[in-house]
């Protein structure tokens, strides 16, 4: 974190000559622009990375399934914030959630008075939902490819790693208001506007990039970190280069090191483009 005013500096203090080994970056908000698409000018850059010996991640709340459909050169997914990590086709670490707390959590939402919610319930193997009605389908279908229609969330048969749930409403209101029985034994996280994790207390993205580093050998100061809302928090911290986007939430604005343009402005591509050709 940057504890001087709690204020990045701007990406332009950069140093020159830094040694980058890994990028570690958020889709939505972060990497992705305006149209929630990827710039066409990162694969040159993805290019440029694995030539140099850098490893890039994408890190998201998107399932596997999808991150692999957008990245299909990336060797390291850290998908589900940070529950599931695969690195080569190979899953080297999962989190899960206990199966009472996921009849739970699906009972909350069922009975959730006054608020119009949808759950998924984020599997190994695939996603799934019971709910099937367009404008939830519509929310749904952006992140996860691998999806399972049931009659009945309660028999989903699969290691479930998150439980994710979108909202309607404004997600920071509907959060301690539906989920606060469930925040004393696991995270309960406002990924953005309209959505909100259920995890294990030892699953978030932070946890999955030091467990990247320490496979690779790679340390903070080696590491790139990019992110925008509250699901990046802690990943942040395990980067020296700690990049906060120009349109991030205030928390993660304090959290990092520095301050990159917006994601509407390609913040993450004009960064990347200055440590790789200062190297």
């Amino acid at each position: 974190m940057n504890a001087r005013n709690a204020v990045p500096d701007p990406w332009t203090d950069l140093p020159t000559g830094v040694d980058v080994r890994l990028v570690v970056c958020d889709m939505d908000g972060t990497l992705l622009d305006a149209a929630g698409e990827i710039p066409a000018d990162f694969w040159p850059l993805l290019t440029q990375m694995h030539e140099r010996g850098i490893a890039f991640a994408p890190a998201s709340g998107r399932q596997y399934a999808t991150l692999a459909e957008m990245f299909p050169g990336a060797d390291t997914y850290i998908a589900e914030n940070g529950t599931i990590v695969v690195h080569e086709g190979r899953v080297v670490s999962t989190t899960d959630i206990d199966r009472p707390t996921v009849d739970s959590v699906i009972d909350a939402v069922r009975n959730a008075s006054g608020h119009d919610l949808g759950l998924v319930v984020c599997g190994r193997d695939s996603a799934y939902i019971e709910r099937v009605d367009g404008p939830f389908r519509e929310q749904v279908d952006k992140y996860y490819v691998a999806l399972t229609t049931l009659d009945d969330l309660h028999t989903v048969d699969d290691e479930v790693l998150k439980l994710a749930v979108y909202t309607f409403d404004d997600a920071a209101s509907v959060a301690p208001d539906v989920f606060a029985p469930f925040e004393a034994a696991h995270q309960v996280v406002v990924s953005n506007t309209h959505w909100i994790d259920v995890m294990s207390q030892d699953a978030n993205k932070g946890h999955a990039v030091r467990a990247m580093q320490q496979a690779f050998g790679i340390s903070p100061a080696q590491t790139a970190v990019f992110g925008d809302y509250l699901n990046d928090l802690e990943m942040l911290g395990a980067g020296e280069l700690s990049f906060a986007m120009d349109n991030a939430h205030s928390d993660i604005r304090a959290a990092a090191r520095y301050l990159a343009p917006s994601n509407a402005e390609g913040g993450v591509l004009t960064v990347l483009r200055h440590l790789l050709d200062d190297r």
